[in-house]
């Protein structure tokens, strides 16, 4: 049997995020290459080239500019994993799916719903795939979660309940993630993303009404954010961020059925049980992960359904846009379209 062709991968955007990701993808010299980069800023790519090199491998030449390097490297290339600041999501995948390649995007996928309904009518004229990079919804342990939820056997959804928190505030100053036009939001759509999308995937559903209040403590963007939903089913959610706390970044989800609560968090990083009659939670034990790439492949090869399409993306693009609402009216409830 003929041996597989490694992935050929661009990554666009090697800040880092990047930089962190390529530490699992340069070990999986077998399934993936990456030709060449696309970074504006020369220090990033130096730091990036120097990652290489550490490695043993030689590294990807730069190509800036995004519309030049797809098309100099026209059939050179199966995908592109975009790793850039929030704003540059929507038009940088959207070129890269009528590129004809495959797409990995890292969260949170656009700014608002109506970039996320774009995205999704050009993967359906495309028919190119496209996956958004959240951990949570790529961890075996939220799809196991899924699973659990959608099977019946916890019983029927009652409430979810969220808590993130980070010293976001502090270490974010100075940086694109306060510039409320190239984030389109502060911490509860940055780090609280992984938040809003996991609880919508656990959900599996819209949220019919919201009533949001977020402070921006004195910078130029939200770092701390109370939220309150109903979901379509009549289930109801509320989630909590803190991005003033003390140095750490942790998270916890709960969610109540009729007959067991699941705990687990927003990057997937554990999943429990406390089942109807137990007196404690129970772990629950899962295949581990290598990372977001690995999970692209794998969807990619087909040996698993796509865990986070865009679709996930909309959903909590709707959250968002209803969140931003509610918040410039003094938290008064606003109903999600």
């Amino acid at each position: 049997m003929a041996r597989k062709r490694p992935v050929r991968v661009t990554i666009i955007g090697c800040g880092g995020m990047a930089r962190a990701h390529l530490n699992a993808m340069l070990k999986m010299r077998s399934t993936t290459r990456i030709p060449v980069v696309c970074e504006p800023s020369r220090k990033a790519y130096e730091m990036t080239a120097e990652m290489f090199t550490k490695a043993r491998q030689t590294p990807p030449p730069n190509e800036p500019d995004l519309k030049r390097l797809l098309k100099e490297y026209k059939g050179k290339l199966d995908a592109a994993f975009i790793i850039t600041p929030h704003a540059y999501h929507h038009d940088q995948t959207k070129a890269c799916l009528q590129a004809g390649l495959d797409v990995l995007l890292e969260k949170p996928m656009v700014m608002n719903a109506r970039e996320a309904r774009s995205l999704i009518r050009v993967r359906d004229k495309t028919r190119k795939l496209l996956v958004v990079a959240f951990p949570g919804s790529l961890s075996p342990q939220v799809r196991t979660a899924v699973k659990m939820l959608r099977s019946g056997k916890v019983g029927k959804l009652l409430t979810i309940s969220g808590t993130v928190w980070q010293n976001w505030g502090p270490n974010q100053v100075g940086q694109w993630r306060q510039v409320p036009e190239i984030a389109g939001g502060g911490f509860m759509f940055d780090t609280g993303a992984h938040m809003l999308n996991t609880v919508t995937d656990l959900a599996g559903q819209d949220f019919a009404e919201v009533a949001a209040w977020l402070d921006n403590c004195g910078r130029p963007v939200d770092t701390l954010a109370a939220i309150m939903g109903r979901l379509k089913s009549g289930a109801m959610v509320t989630i909590h961020g803190c991005g003033e706390a003390i140095p750490s970044c942790q998270s916890q989800i709960q969610v109540f059925c009729q007959k067991a609560i699941i705990r687990t968090g927003v990057w997937g990083e554990s999943l429990d049980m406390q089942r109807h009659g137990c007196a404690e939670y129970k772990p629950i034990k899962v295949a581990a992960s290598k990372g977001v790439w690995e999970q692209f492949l794998l969807v990619r090869a087909k040996k698993m359904k796509n865990p986070c399409p865009p679709e996930v993306g909309l959903r909590m693009a709707k959250l968002w846009d209803a969140i931003k609402a509610s918040s410039a009216k003094g938290g008064a409830p606003v109903k999600c379209r």
